[in-house]
């Protein structure tokens, strides 16, 4: 397996010639990199004007390995072969560099770039990349990846270290300034050249760019000139450590990676950087894993518009006087603190007045709040703010509590923010357990991720009081007063809900339309192998639009347009309507007997359409009649040859059968006058997961030209 690194952008708040003073002090020798031995140069040369200047060299290093595993591969150094092509026109340093030894058995690459800051030229930036390949090591492999990736990884911050030492060293001698390479002279003008380092700080202070206005919020320290360049939206160093946290060069090399990865497959439309990460925590920074986890979770937000949940959910009167939960300002870390009184609230008579998807749907607003309160809190406070603390009440809890269907809902409840929201809870503070709660945890702790439970603290009685409780966690001001605190705290007292108001049972839970999947404007089918999937749409004019939006959820598809003169039998005559399809339904309309071109005719090419992609179109419609969408299964497509796989070859491997395809699908009819879009036909094109993110293609983007866009 090929192990990869790509570092953020880190910033030296210095000219890059100053900078580049400091990287040749480092040659031939470096005491400060006790790993690096010494250097020889094996080739240099200069352009003519002097713009140009490439340095090879031969670089040994003293890896530190067992003794018995250096005697076995017979070697006690390594050597490297480093060229370094400085241009000082363009002010760029690249540096490439590649193992000697061992060459055939292991292959390190690694390519580094110092280059001037796009928004203050007084600035230098510099970005690494390397991979390590061990194909075969006399039956070590494993051994020498981890020695490799352990040396490499300590030496990369160390590596910024010792270019700053060397920046105090070259300021400490009073070179404050080394002025900008200038083409040569024309012949017989008087030259007038500048000392390589001077002593005069007067002509260019060290701190002249030093407070030039940086892209944090943005996530950018480098930000680009414009929205298509390739190197737009990177992270800097200082950007994770104020917004993120603390990573190691290899957590951050794993969240630019990720982040890279969604970049190139739905262009514009990724989560924001603390969502990508918690997902990596949630995974132990296993990148293929928490690739797999938020694929899935992009879908699913996706599929149930939890993106606008904060906007479009209301909760019932009900809730808002017998849910026992509410945000109470901060924990002593700054934090947002959640408090839910669960032992004051009537779960069965919740579930059995407002049932199970009411429930679940207001706690997915809980946690899109405390994401937003995280945000919130991370600017008012300077520093990162990824999760929330919540305190539990449990006086009053007892059998009612243990109601088998309101268990039931809270286990669903969890693995639902277990699976979408990971590592949102920072702390859970449990006070005032009784003697029941044993039992309640005993059946919903294996449902809780083991990272998850290091977090809880549980207090018995009153021993939250005084030191090593509540306090150490929470300020005194801000402590509830029914916990004994001089806070006044708005969170609902509870109590049990009138069973005048449970439903009956000739009254469906999704009665008040609160169950997930009939808020949403989507319908949703079944394709089977050799049973395709099929809508029609009657047409009593030319010139309608049919549009459509679908996410392929499990498996690949073909989706076609067809029209016929002739209305399609079948006993569904309901799917003839666009608000009246069955969730998981599975309807054919083509009759066997008809023939292709005789009795329907194809309006457009088939698309395929891969798993976990979003496909929206248009057709304009040229005659009367029926027109039929079809989605039929399809086999699975070749993986391409990128070093990266698409979403679609991460969700291909995680679908469990392959004999069903389940789709989501939304379709409207529109005269051609209210139709804004081309009119070109079958416009479709990937319109990624999720809106999570505040970059979004507008629909008119999507439909402008008649190829398919992926």
């Amino acid at each position: 397996m090929v192990q990869k690194y790509q570092s953020p952008v880190r910033v030296y708040k210095y000219p890059f010639e100053l900078v580049m003073a400091a990287y040749e002090k480092r040659f031939p020798t470096c005491p400060e990199i006790p790993v690096f031995l010494g250097s020889e140069i094996l080739h240099e040369s200069k352009s003519d004007d002097g713009a140009i200047h490439i340095i090879e060299r031969s670089c040994k290093l003293n890896v530190d390995a067992p003794r018995l595993l250096k005697k076995i591969a017979g070697v006690e150094y390594v050597f490297f072969i480093q060229k370094n092509t400085v241009n000082w026109k363009e002010r760029t340093l690249r540096i490439e560099a590649h193992n000697e030894t061992f060459a055939n058995r292991v292959v390190v690459l690694e390519t580094c770039s110092y280059s001037v800051h796009p928004e203050n030229e007084e600035w230098t930036c510099f970005e690494q990349s390397a991979s390590l390949d061990i194909k075969s090591f006399f039956g070590f492999e494993s051994t020498v990846e981890k020695i490799a990736m352990k040396q490499y990884t300590s030496n990369i911050k160390r590596g910024k270290e010792v270019i700053e030492h060397y920046l105090k060293e070259l300021i400490s001698q009073g070179i404050t300034f080394i002025p900008r390479w200038t083409p040569p002279v024309a012949h017989g003008q008087k030259a007038e050249q500048a000392p390589a380092s001077s002593h005069d700080t007067n002509d260019a202070p060290l701190e002249s760019g030093a407070h030039g206005a940086t892209k944090e919020q943005t996530g950018s320290s480098c930000p680009p000139a414009e929205p298509v360049s390739p190197d737009a939206d990177k992270l800097d160093a200082d950007y994770i450590e104020r917004y993120l946290g603390q990573l190691t060069p290899m957590q951050e090399s794993c969240l630019i990676r990720l982040r890279q990865w969604l970049q190139e497959t739905h262009k514009g439309k990724i989560p924001k950087d603390e969502h990508i990460l918690r997902f990596l925590r949630a995974r132990d920074f296993n990148i293929d894993k928490a690739r797999e986890m938020l694929c899935q979770s992009l879908s699913w937000r996706k599929q149930y518009q939890v993106d606008y949940i904060l906007q479009s959910w209301r909760p019932p009167a009900l809730l808002d006087e017998y849910y026992t939960g509410g945000w109470h300002y901060q924990d002593r870390d700054g934090r947002p603190l959640y408090i839910l009184r669960l032992g004051q609230m009537d779960t069965k008579g919740l579930v059995k007045a407002l049932g199970e998807e009411s429930l679940l749907r207001h706690v997915l607003s809980i946690n899109e709040e405390g994401q937003k309160r995280c945000e919130e809190n991370t600017n008012l406070f300077g520093r990162p703010i990824t999760s929330w603390t919540c305190l539990v009440d449990l006086e009053g809890l007892n059998m009612r509590h243990l109601w088998r269907p309101g268990v039931k809902a809270l286990l669903r409840i969890i693995e639902v923010v277990e699976d979408n929201y990971p590592e949102t809870l920072g702390r859970l503070l449990i006070v005032r357990a009784p003697r029941v709660f044993p039992v309640l945890w005993t059946l919903v702790s294996p449902f809780i991720n083991e990272n998850t439970r290091q977090k809880f603290l549980i207090y018995s009685g009153n021993n939250y009081q005084g030191p090593g409780g509540l306090v150490d966690y929470v300020d005194k001001e801000v402590i509830p007063d029914f916990l004994g605190g001089d806070c006044m705290c708005t969170v609902p007292e509870g109590g049990l809900v009138p069973k005048s108001l449970y439903q009956t049972d000739e009254e469906p839970e999704n009665a008040d339309h609160i169950r997930l999947w009939t808020e949403t404007i989507y319908h949703s089918a079944s394709v089977l192998r050799g049973a395709p999937h099929e809508i029609v749409v009657e047409i009593l004019e030319g010139e309608s639009v049919i549009t459509w939006d679908f996410d392929i959820l499990k498996g690949d598809v073909v989706f076609s347009l067809f029209h016929s003169k002739r209305a399609p039998e079948t006993g569904h005559k309901e799917a003839m309507l666009p608000s009246s399809s069955a969730a998981g339904d599975n309807v054919q309309l083509i009759d066997k007997t008809w023939v292709l071109g005789v009795d329907y005719s194809r309006m457009e090419s088939p698309l395929v359409c891969r798993e976990g992609e979003s496909i929206q179109g248009s057709h304009v419609t040229r005659w009367p009649g029926f027109y039929i969408l079809q989605w039929k299964m399809h086999g699975p497509l070749p993986c391409s040859g990128s070093s990266l796989p698409r979403v679609d070859d991460v969700l291909a491997s995680l679908q469990v059968s392959s004999h069903k395809c389940k789709l989501i699908y939304y379709y409207e009819v529109l005269a051609s006058k209210d139709f804004r879009g081309s009119m070109s036909s079958l416009e479709s094109c990937n319109s990624g997961f999720s809106q999570l993110s505040g970059v979004t293609t507008s629909s008119s983007q999507s439909q402008s030209s008649s190829h398919l866009s992926r």
